[in-house]
């Protein structure tokens, strides 16, 4: 038997048991006692609620709700032509869209990230979720004669994504550690590249089902807000550094700009930081072009022809979807798993796997543009492998920085990595992607070959940023273990009472 915070005695739970409220803290075991009162039918409801609230269960509705966040991102990419042909605007037009988008989402990360680490976080991530899937919903509704509206609408969704992607690791990063954690965050992370393909499929597949582009915008809202709910009442706001077995033991902790010098000082941490930065360069300009440049591709060997209708082919976004969401689920899969067995020989075993597959990536990504014009076939099988290799490093990023940064300054770390990754990386891919394949196509603008080759040219920028984010995940690896070291020196520090320590 255990109690309740109000006293009330809550059969089917065992004298180890811990309870937690529904403001996410934990209440210490208590014995059964004669004097406790029986529960009433409604508090024996919400005792069976609090047991519902495992960090297994935690996670998996945060991993959702990453799904749901990046679902929403891709779902405007899935159905870009016909946007493009709606609001009739140019390539780099389009691609202001996700650079509005990621522009603001970075702006405001830092905010999240700060708020993140001194406030209760799950709040925070519901009505983030609530805000962008009611953003998201309204942004169906604008008129054709004003695109300016719906690319300011993007940026407001970005905002509340910010919020999601900022905090939302270092609460798993605070109900686990060592292998579990790396687990739980690969099962988080492999949300990214899911979430990516069905942003696809769900938007090609919900215009094609209601014959309207406008709907693709319609689905995603209401998963969300279901999300948020479940947050709410199903995860807990755990201690910082808990799962370190710290959470009672931090006896201070330090300011913000303290925390922003350690943060600068931390090789590990800022060239891992440059690193997304590269990968979400190229997964930014490539999952919002490629559909486009292989239906080009396809009318250049006159096996599609050119869109004239008001609902365009959405086969090639489809199919794209699916294949980031298989590749996704592969590359988090291999990674998580090849990174354990590399442990085995080697401590700098994370950025080093990390560095090799980017390398690799960038091989198979350069042959899509060499294949692409001769098969379809072949370029698909290119994107494959490149994306299967691209993809292994998300989730040991994240696991990176939980070695190297400490439990009370980890979400102002991934708030400031997310910021560092968009601003170097997908805030300005897309729009710079469109506006060289603009400049391109100025001479030979009515040539399908040349549209096609323009492109083609504009996004043989991705590969070669892949390979400099493989070169600063190998200057990671130089320093990963001082940086380790440090940081559990930190916090042993931070455990000690504060007369007696600087922390820096």
């Amino acid at each position: 038997m255990c109690v309740e915070s109000d006293g009330c005695e809550i059969e089917g739970c065992s004298s180890s048991d811990e309870v937690h409220t529904l403001s996410g803290s934990m209440s210490p075991v208590l014995k059964s006692n004669p004097d406790h009162r029986p529960c009433q039918p409604g508090q024996k409801f919400r005792a069976a609620l609090l047991r519902c609230r495992s960090p297994a269960a935690a996670a998996g509705i945060l991993s959702f709700g990453n799904v749901l966040n990046y679902m929403d991102r891709y779902t405007v990419a899935g159905v870009l032509q016909d946007i493009q042909k709606h609001f009739n605007v140019s390539d780099s037009g389009a691609g202001l869209l996700q650079t509005v988008f990621i522009c603001s989402f970075m702006v405001a990360a830092p905010i999240f990230g700060y708020l993140g680490d001194r406030f209760n976080r799950k709040i925070i991530l519901s009505c983030g979720i609530f805000f962008w899937s009611a953003v998201t919903l309204s942004s169906s509704f604008i008129s054709k004669e004003y695109y300016w509206l719906f690319v300011l609408s993007r940026g407001l969704v970005g905002i509340g994504e910010s919020s999601y992607s900022s905090i939302s690791p270092t609460i798993i990063g605070d109900l686990f550690t060592n292998n579990s954690r790396t687990m739980m965050l690969s099962v988080f992370y492999l949300a990214i590249p899911l979430g990516s393909g069905l942003g696809y499929i769900l938007g090609s597949s919900a215009k094609d089902a209601a014959k309207d582009w406008h709907w693709a915008l319609r689905v995603s809202p209401v998963l969300g807000m279901t999300a948020g709910t479940l947050i709410l009442f199903f995860v807990p706001e755990p201690k910082r550094g808990h799962a370190d077995q710290l959470g009672n033991r931090i006896k201070h902790r330090t300011s913000w700009l303290c925390d922003m010098k350690a943060l600068a000082k931390n090789r590990s941490y800022v060239f891992s930081s440059l690193a997304s930065a590269a990968v979400s360069f190229a997964t930014g300009g490539f999952g919002m072009w490629i559909p486009q440049y292989l239906v080009r591709a396809q009318v250049v060997q006159k096996t599609a022809v050119a869109c004239t209708h008001d609902v365009c082919s959405s086969t090639d976004s489809l199919i794209f979807g699916g294949i980031t969401c298989v590749t996704g689920l592969l590359g988090v899969m291999i990674g998580a798993a090849t990174t354990r067995l590399c442990r085995q020989k080697t401590e700098r075993a994370d950025p080093l796997v990390c560095a090799v597959s980017m390398l690799g990536s960038a091989i198979f990504i350069c042959l899509i543009f060499v294949v692409a014009k001769k098969s379809i076939v072949g370029a698909y099988v290119c994107i494959f492998i490149g994306e299967t290799l691209l993809f292994l490093n998300w989730a040991i990023t994240a696991d990176i920085l939980m070695y190297v940064v400490i439990p009370t300054r980890r979400a102002t770390a991934v708030a400031f990595q997310g910021f560092t990754s968009h601003l170097l990386g997908d805030a300005g891919s897309p729009y710079l992607i469109g506006l060289i394949s603009d400049a391109l196509q100025q001479s030979y603008a009515k040539s399908v070959l040349w549209q096609f080759l323009s492109l083609g040219y504009a996004l043989m920028l991705c590969p070669f940023v892949i390979v400099l984010g493989g070169m600063f995940f190998l200057a990671t690896a130089l320093f990963f273990l001082d940086d380790r070291d440090k940081a559990e020196e930190q916090l042993a520090a931070l455990t000690r009472p504060p007369s007696s320590v600087k922390v820096s």
